[in-house]
């Protein structure tokens, strides 16, 4: 995938099959560490040891409707020609926390890309899932500015008149999205 952004929506979308009805999204940038984390958890099925084992295997896939699933051995793959790392943690019938890790300053790199563009589609079309997202920038000088987004409390302020998907409120939650990420990068 050319972006990472591509990557957390492939994942996220194994969250939503995964039955999860809370799906937690963080995206955090260190300039004095040259380093993105990026980490998606659920309360999803979970996974056995053994299936934690073979998901990195791009030959390894639950879906029946292909027989690769390349999602999580790219996404490994991405944080490791950088220089970085990546683990999953998963229990059965807990949920699932996958955590990759990249060193932003490797010349094989790619980029984040629109992150908003990714969250908003995810959150307005899965309005029974719980998103939470948070996103943190910290500067050369140490400042670290950080936002976050929960599903829940948008929903709560509606009530049940206004869903996720109305046009304004698609609006409003990518005005949010775009103006604290713009807010904390700068």
């Amino acid at each position: 995938m050319r972006e990472l952004s591509l990557n957390v929506m492939d994942i996220t979308q194994n969250s939503i099959s995964a039955g999860a009805t809370e799906i937690g999204i963080s995206v955090y940038e260190s300039e004095v560490n040259s380093e993105l984390i990026i980490t998606i958890t659920d309360n999803g099925k979970g996974m056995t040891e053994e299936q934690v084992r073979s998901v990195t295997d791009p030959f390894y896939t639950t879906r029946t409707t292909r027989p690769v699933g390349l999602g999580v051995p790219l996404f490994k793959m991405e944080a490791e020609m950088t220089g970085g790392d990546f683990e999953i943690k998963s229990t059965l019938g807990v949920g699932t926390k996958v955590i990759a890790r990249f060193v932003t300053s490797s010349i094989d790199m790619i980029p984040l890309g629109d992150i908003n563009a990714t969250i908003l589609p995810l959150v307005t079309g899965n309005s029974k899932i719980n998103f939470i997202y948070e996103r943190t920038y910290v500067k050369k000088n140490g400042e670290s500015k950080s936002f976050r987004f929960e599903t829940n409390e948008v929903l709560e302020v509606l009530g049940d008149d206004v869903p996720l998907q109305s046009p304004e409120i698609v609006l409003w939650i990518r005005d949010y999205l775009n103006e604290n990420t713009e807010e904390i990068l700068n």
